[in-house]
């Protein structure tokens, strides 16, 4: 996964799927509310970049559904592929992703927001219960770096 081409935008990486039941859907809805807290030129500072843990769910079609249905088309790249090659990104990032060992048609996987300064560098980590305003508070010193 190349970042180069958002140079100058701060960027917000995390590794979500489509069909998880809890935690991919609250940050993506968080990620769906900054946005709007920021308002559309401010958002067009800002790139979020998802990354599938999921790589049998998470077809186009599963992928167009979830990004409208979470009102972020246009607003969210959703990078889709097969094992070996998302293993590859999920290996840079350092971000586990395996079988649910209770319920195997859910993942088990990392649950952060990687947020990259304009630069390129990896400047804050967020938790997977962040708070828009946290986003909304540190855009400006991404975007300055």
């Amino acid at each position: 996964m190349d970042l180069a081409g958002y140079r100058g935008k701060a960027v917000f990486v995390t590794f979500l799927y489509t069909r998880c039941p809890d935690v991919c859907p609250l940050m993506t809805a968080e990620l769906h509310n900054t946005l709007e807290r920021l308002g559309p030129a401010r958002s067009k500072q800002l790139q979020i970049v998802a990354v599938s843990v999921d790589p049998r769910g998470d077809t186009r079609q599963a992928v167009a559904h979830f990004v409208d249905e979470h009102g972020m088309n246009g607003r969210m790249k959703y990078l889709i592929g097969n094992t070996h090659e998302l293993a590859k990104v999920w290996e840079a990032w350092n971000v586990g992703s395996e079988p649910d060992s209770v319920n195997p048609e859910f993942v088990a996987h990392s649950a952060l927001i990687y947020g990259i300064a304009a630069s390129g560098r990896l400047t804050t980590i967020y938790p997977s219960n962040f708070k828009p305003g946290q986003i909304v508070h540190d855009l400006p010193k991404l975007l300055e770096e």
